[in-house]
């Protein structure tokens, strides 16, 4: 079946210009422009769904996807997006999808009823076919942490992509353990992978090198649920058991989040294990808890207020401005450190 890409290769014009015509804005284009897109659809025989939807008046609110409000990365991430969108006198609209794709695919089409025209995709494969047809439909969609596989030329992207840098987060947390003395060095995680995840996960093991083949150690755990986003601090405390089990016993972890880090501290602690005096361990998020964590977390953190602020400033400026094209925008951590991780001896 075409779809939107198809039409625009065939008519030699962008992905931004097939959406003009078919969300009545046709006067920004040329009427020869007009007459190729037409053709192109005809030719492919592409016709996209209108619905009544389609019509609801524009809305000052964007919405805000996200797996669940329970992980404290994305209750800070909902905060952060509702401060900016506030600066702008917009509201956000909140949905808990749990990473299911026929919850992702109701919100999207209760954004529509909403009239609102632009939505925030937390950690998400934005890939996906529901959230395709609503970028060819109008809607104006972030994907945030969950950077694209491969580059993209920027005519053919749908969606903004914004970002920490997951590569260099991961291996950040590796080189902190390093340089302060540790040498047994493990990388804690729940099983399923997003993009970021496993972003993090090679960043890791880049810093580790490849002929220690001992210190390349991903321990895994499963969740209940998917993807384990409701229940990271109790998956962190199961594990502590586990990695204790391992020979060598590590001296240095790095979690794939903060509530991760945090069970894994109070595991360790409840097993008798002193940190950071006989384990160092490094989160990656830097959410409120981290600070209050005893001992503190040491964190890997994004600029999360300027991603927010950024975020918010790419729809509402592609909502107002339909020629404006999709970008991505890429953020580097930073280590916040704190009393987790041994000084350095």
């Amino acid at each position: 079946m075409a779809n939107i890409r198809d039409v625009a290769r065939l008519a030699g014009v962008s992905i931004s210009s097939v959406s003009n015509l078919l969300n009545n804005r046709s006067h920004q284009m040329s009427a020869q422009t007009r007459q190729r897109i037409e053709q192109a659809m005809d030719t492919l025989g592409y016709r996209p769904a209108r619905t009544a939807v389609n019509l609801a008046p524009q809305a000052k609110i964007i919405g805000l996807l996200l797996p669940s409000i329970v992980n404290p990365s994305f209750s800070a991430l909902a905060h952060a997006v509702d401060s900016a969108a506030r600066a702008h006198r917009y509201r956000v609209l909140l949905g808990n999808a749990y990473r299911q794709e026929q919850e992702e695919a109701a919100f999207i089409d209760d954004m529509f009823l909403h009239g609102v025209r632009g939505i925030i995709v937390a950690a998400s494969d934005i890939r996906q076919t529901h959230f395709v047809r609503a970028a060819e439909r109008g809607m104006k969609i972030v994907s945030y942490d969950s950077p694209f596989a491969e580059p993209m030329a920027a005519d053919s992207r749908l969606f903004d992509s914004v970002s920490m840098d997951n590569l260099a987060a991961g291996r950040l947390a590796a080189q902190h353990l390093l340089e302060r003395g540790c040498r047994h060095i493990v990388f804690a995680t729940e099983a399923a992978l997003t993009v970021g995840r496993s972003h993090k996960i090679d960043g890791f093991l880049s810093a580790l090198g490849h002929n220690l083949s001992e210190r390349q150690r991903v321990i895994e755990g499963k969740a209940t649920s998917a993807y384990g986003d409701t229940e990271m601090f109790e998956l962190g405390l199961t594990l502590a058991s586990r990695i204790l089990a391992l020979t060598p016993r590590p001296d240095g972890i790095v979690a794939i989040n903060d509530a991760l880090g945090i069970g894994l501290m109070v595991g360790l602690r409840a097993a008798g294990v002193q940190v950071p005096a006989e384990i160092s361990v490094v989160g990656i998020d830097n959410i409120a808890l981290a600070g209050l964590a005893e001992p503190g977390l040491t964190s890997i953190g994004p600029p999360l207020a300027e991603m927010a602020q950024l975020m918010v400033e790419r729809l509402i400026g592609r909502i107002n401005n339909d020629s404006q094209p999709p970008g991505e925008f890429l953020f580097p951590p930073t280590v916040i450190s704190r009393r987790s991780v041994k000084t350095a001896g």
